[in-house]
């Protein structure tokens, strides 16, 4: 799984809006609480890798990760956007 995949399948959720889906309600619930959930994932990112194992911490990273994904969604910032930061900060 690539996160352009993922990003792709947030954009679907946000466009269709399944009612049994998880990444629609919480789109759904605001640019506010998107931005609780980013904001509690980072702490438990940051607890997990000043605390826990490895396998924890990398369950940490997938949920903010994905947290982030559904932010940027709901901003409308496309995956592309931040890759071209990225890449303009490396040169």
């Amino acid at each position: 799984m690539s996160l352009a995949w993922l990003y792709q399948i947030i954009r679907d959720r946000q466009t269709n809006l399944p009612p049994d889906s998880y990444t629609a309600q919480l789109l759904q619930s605001g640019l506010a609480r998107i931005a609780q959930k980013v904001g509690e994932e980072a702490t438990e990112t940051l607890v997990a890798a000043l605390a826990e194992d490895e396998t924890r911490l990398i369950s940490e990273i997938a949920d903010l990760t994905y947290h982030v994904l559904v932010l940027m969604a709901a901003r409308g910032i496309p995956l592309e956007a931040v890759e071209a930061e990225l890449e303009r900060r490396h040169r």
